[in-house]
């Protein structure tokens, strides 16, 4: 079932508290760790799950991490030919789960998508309400009980995460990012 629920004051605690045994599996293969998802958004309401983006330099060979990722308790979900570009792993090994970790390419495009549709919803309060609306009526027209239900609700959401990532390379969050990895960020 997608349960969509208030923000939580914790979820960043919980993420940093994730980041810190990410860390220490991937060593230095993450080249950046960000929570990413409706939980890194202050005050957005959410399905609570800790969404965490790490960053890595290549993700050839193929399935090169899901070893150190099972230590932690993390199940490989195979997502097709988008595994080759963002491979995805959650825990609890049973749904639902507590976390999810997506794996990408530092500089990449899907880099750049989440963290420019979290900043933006950061920066944008409105947009993240209407977002949070979105949310609640997807969650009752898909009830998440099936593989498929999750992802009818995951692609009902394109059209606005689309738009999102519009607005957001038309603000200059793209060099904004580049900025921020060039830093260290």
């Amino acid at each position: 079932m997608i349960v969509i629920v208030e923000y939580n004051a914790n979820w960043p605690v919980r993420f940093e508290e994730e980041a810190l045994r990410l860390r220490s599996v991937l060593g230095s293969s993450a080249l950046r760790i960000e929570h990413v998802g409706s939980t890194s958004v202050p005050g957005l309401a959410a399905k609570p799950v800790i969404d965490i983006q790490v960053s890595i330099a290549s993700l050839l060979p193929h399935g090169r991490y899901a070893a150190a990722m099972a230590s932690l308790g993390y199940r490989h979900v195979a997502l097709g030919d988008f595994d080759l570009v963002y491979p995805f792993f959650h825990k609890p090994v049973l749904w639902p789960g507590t976390h999810h970790v997506h794996l990408c390419e530092s500089g990449g495009e899907q880099e750049w998508k989440h963290l420019a549709f979290r900043n933006h919803l950061r920066k944008h309060p409105q947009v993240a309400r209407e977002y949070e609306t979105l949310k609640h009526q997807l969650a009752r027209l898909h009830d998440g009980g099936t593989p498929q239900s999750l992802e009818a609700y995951s692609l009902a959401k394109s059209e606005f995460v689309s738009t999102v990532l519009r607005a957001a390379r038309a603000e200059g969050d793209a060099a904004e990012l580049r900025i921020a990895r060039h830093n260290g960020a």
